[in-house]
């Protein structure tokens, strides 16, 4: 029907990861660490100087669900690129610790 080859995925090769890489992933997760925690603050300091005015409380109630929301989703985004920026410079340290223990063959 047709005479199309089926083309074999390439093989992906890993790159070993290295303590430059590491430190250079570490700072960049660090600054949208501090971007998302800029952002969250000033998400938080707007909710909190526009209260919400309704007779409603079902209004309030639903308002400050989803404020709460929109403020914990920015914290765990903030979190998750805090914790991710300690990880990698653990592993850059770590990597390092291994090149300096690691018996020198010549």
């Amino acid at each position: 029907m047709s005479d199309s080859k089926v083309t074999q995925p390439e093989s992906q090769t890993q790159v070993p990861p290295t303590p430059l890489r590491c430190i250079t992933g570490a700072v960049f997760a660090g600054g949208l660490g501090y971007a998302m925690y800029s952002l969250m603050i000033s998400i938080a300091t707007t909710f909190a100087a526009k209260p919400i005015h309704s007779d409603n409380p079902i209004a309030v109630n639903i308002g400050a669900a989803v404020r709460t929301l929109v403020v914990g989703v920015v914290a765990l985004g903030t979190g998750i690129f805090g914790i991710v920026a300690i990880g990698l410079l653990a592993l850059a340290v770590q990597l390092v610790v291994q090149q300096l223990t690691k018996p020198k063959n010549s």
